[in-house]
């Protein structure tokens, strides 16, 4: 497996920076086959953004995705073009592109990559820009003036894209800021870029929050307490007057009191976190559909069909049948 993986990366770091200067190479090179790690059945990538670094952007055409999906502390700013037909995963998200896509990834832990899939271009051209999660400092987030940035970073710890004119508006910057990426100048034009992504009015977050436990953030004890009592044992018969007596409210204060912090009901909340698991065990594990159902918490099948469909756009089996793709490389 490791010796697989290692070859993998290797063909894609020659391939992956063929636009860049030939210290970058060498030095991408290096750290994709000496720091790339397989966790389990996750790549965790160590970027060459050093602690020195604002940073990195790499630009480069190629004919093919080849870097497997991963993990990497870093946020990242990913712009693709020609790259129709290719498949995204961020998390629990699994879409089929357009000719141009943009994604920010901001979650230490949130597995992302672009597949070949149906892509049949032979001129993808990718920009990636890869920078610290303290780039900007959360002093400067405060400030009234980074409100946006500060809410977009947020919202981009589960993955977020963009609609096709906020792309276009964005794109000549993108390769302006990649053909000119030293200097003081450069973080400048990169602070803008993410500013005024962060006041598009087409942000749409990609995996799910259930997916992450990790991203619940409801600044609330009794939130977070019932939260996590759903994440345990959402494989359980959980009712709402249980979790209600947990926090020490009636269900009918709870059930107003969870709207109106989360923005979803109780058990639209509780579905959201039954379903993100059988999407794991469907790309990951070998159970069959009628064992995922069970070991996520639904007693009926057919329920769990009508919901993951009305949820996922297909069946738990043609999500795992269209998916094996996403399924080697996780």
């Amino acid at each position: 497996m490791y010796k697989r993986a290692t070859l993998s990366i290797m063909n894609n770091a020659i391939f992956f920076n063929i636009n860049l200067t030939f210290r970058f190479k060498i030095l991408y090179l290096l750290k994709s086959i000496t720091n790339v790690r397989v966790m389990g059945s996750i790549y965790r990538e160590t970027t060459p953004l050093s602690e020195k670094d604002c940073f990195m952007i790499f630009s480069r055409i190629k004919n093919e995705f080849t870097f497997p999906v991963h993990v990497h502390a870093e946020f990242e700013l990913n712009f693709v073009e020609n790259g129709a037909g290719a498949k995204r995963v961020v998390g629990d998200s699994i879409e089929i592109i357009e000719d141009l896509d943009l994604a920010l990834i901001a979650g230490s832990n949130l597995e992302h990559g672009w597949l070949n899939h149906h892509c049949e271009s032979k001129e993808i051209k990718e920009i990636t820009i890869q920078f610290h999660s303290d780039l900007m400092d959360i002093h400067l987030l405060q400030k009234n003036q980074f409100k946006s940035v500060k809410q977009m970073f947020e919202k981009a710890a589960s993955g977020i894209t963009f609609s096709k004119e906020t792309i276009l508006k964005i794109k000549d910057r993108l390769y302006s800021l990649a053909s000119e990426p030293e200097g003081a100048h450069s973080v400048f034009k990169l602070f803008g870029i993410l500013y005024d992504l962060s006041r598009s009015n087409s942000i749409r977050e990609l995996s799910s929050r259930a997916f992450n436990k990790n991203m619940h953030n409801y600044d609330s004890r009794r939130i977070e307490s019932a939260y996590n009592y759903m994440l345990e044992n959402y494989e359980k018969d959980i009712n709402l007057p249980e979790v209600a007596k947990l926090i020490g409210l009636t269900e009918t204060a709870f059930c107003r009191f969870f709207k109106q912090k989360t923005g979803r009901t109780f058990v639209e909340s509780l579905i959201d976190i039954r379903i993100n698991h059988a999407v794991r065990m469907l790309v990951d594990s070998t159970y069959n559909v009628s064992q995922i159902c069970h070991l996520c918490g639904f007693n009926n099948l057919s329920n769990f069909n009508r919901i993951f469909k009305k949820r996922k756009g297909c069946t738990p089996s043609e999500f795992r049948n269209g998916n094996i793709e996403a399924k080697f490389f996780l």
